[in-house]
């Protein structure tokens, strides 16, 4: 047959709608493969379980460090400054030579008195002969009685001439003994007030200052309402002999690795605060508290119990109050308000909000948001 004479094929209006559907069929799937090729990864989170630790419930105040034991060192006798035999800031001990003062008219004055106690010693010695003497003469009367009281009484003042001169001789040793300035106690000395070569005296002022260091007290204000649960307390459970296990918060918010007890309560109220002042004793081996310092003061209020903690990085704080980003079963992140109690070093304390268990997130906070699905990784160790 002649190409001519071939039936022309006639394309329809329902094979056009056909391929049109076609097409845009494939053109979705094409777009939706592009789509999940270029959609982000989920982002990156490192999380850590709710867990229950045994805590005391605490109450928080104020304390300021004091030594156990402070000195002024001054000159007991006037004198010129020979010798600065110590280092300003180190440790000193009990009975270490720390100030020189001339000695040489102190010496002097020793002698002197030794010379003297010397003379009133043969005087005394005299005295005495001489009384023996008139003794033996008035049993043949050759002397009258009246004299040998005389000599009796010579006798008793010679003597008595021995104790003062002797005296002397002990004060003139005592001032010699002034002119080293020696610690009275182990601590830690301050500034020297004076260096070699000034005149101090007894009116000079501190030398120098001296402060005991281990152990140290740290003494706070307590409420009276704190002070009566204090005392029901110790009422309950006599056996912990009056005292509060305390923990310090240092300035840089880091908790002092060594509790202390306290040891005193004031016997009255301070009128201007109506506050009692609560001093504790702490060991301070390594010298961190440092006497007139600021530090926190935690004190326990009873038996620890167990609450969940999270850590101190995982918790938010907005107008709102404080909050935790949870990361659920389905990786995604929820918004937890919760209620916070004692911090404990790097953890906190919760006591509403929260379960056992639960996943809270402790980096790449800043990344997420509720409802966002993330890629988490439990922290090592937990």
């Amino acid at each position: 047959m002649p190409i001519a004479a071939l039936p022309r094929m006639v394309v329809t209006g329902r094979f056009r709608r056909l391929s049109g559907g076609l097409l845009a069929a494939a053109l979705a799937v094409s777009a939706g493969g592009a789509l999940a090729q270029n959609a982000p990864p989920a982002p990156a989170v490192t999380v850590t379980p709710v867990v229950t630790r045994q805590i005391a419930e605490t109450a928080d105040f104020i304390g300021r460090v004091t030594a156990i034991n402070k000195v002024e060192l001054v000159a007991r006798v006037p004198g010129f400054i020979e010798k600065r035999l110590f280092t300003e800031g180190q440790m000193v001990k009990t009975g270490d030579l720390l100030f020189q003062i001339e000695q040489a008219t102190y010496k002097a004055a020793v002698e002197q008195q030794q010379a003297n106690l010397a003379k009133a010693n043969a005087n005394a010695l005299n005295a005495k002969l001489q009384l023996g003497r008139a003794k033996e003469l008035v049993g043949n009367q050759n002397i009258s009685q009246a004299t040998v009281d005389q000599r009796v009484a010579a006798e008793s003042g010679a003597q008595a001439d021995v104790l003062q001169a002797q005296a002397a001789l002990d004060q003139a040793q005592i001032n010699l003994g002034y002119t080293e300035v020696r610690s009275p106690i182990d601590g830690r000395i301050g500034l020297a007030t004076f260096t070699e070569g000034n005149l101090v005296s007894p009116s000079s002022g501190s030398l120098a200052t001296i402060v005991s260091l281990d152990p140290i007290y740290v003494i706070f204000q307590a409420s009276e309402r704190d002070v009566l649960e204090y005392r029901r307390r110790i009422v309950e459970r006599p056996e912990n002999n009056g005292h509060v296990v305390i923990h310090v918060r240092l300035p840089d918010g880091t908790i002092y690795s060594e509790p202390g007890l306290t040891n005193f309560l004031d016997v009255q109220v301070d009128n201007t605060t109506d506050t009692v002042a609560v001093r504790a004793q702490l060991p301070n081996p390594k010298s961190l508290l440092v006497p007139s310092g600021v530090v926190g003061v935690i004190v326990e209020r009873g038996a620890p119990r167990d609450l969940l903690v999270v850590p101190l990085s995982s918790v938010q704080l907005d107008q709102a109050g404080h909050y935790v980003l949870v990361v659920d079963e389905a990786k995604k992140v929820e918004q937890r308000r919760i209620t916070t109690g004692a911090e404990q070093g790097t953890d906190v304390a919760v006591t509403d909000g929260l379960k056992q268990g639960e996943l809270v997130i402790i980096e790449g906070i800043q990344k997420v948001r509720p409802g966002q699905v993330v890629a988490a990784t439990v922290a090592p160790g937990k």
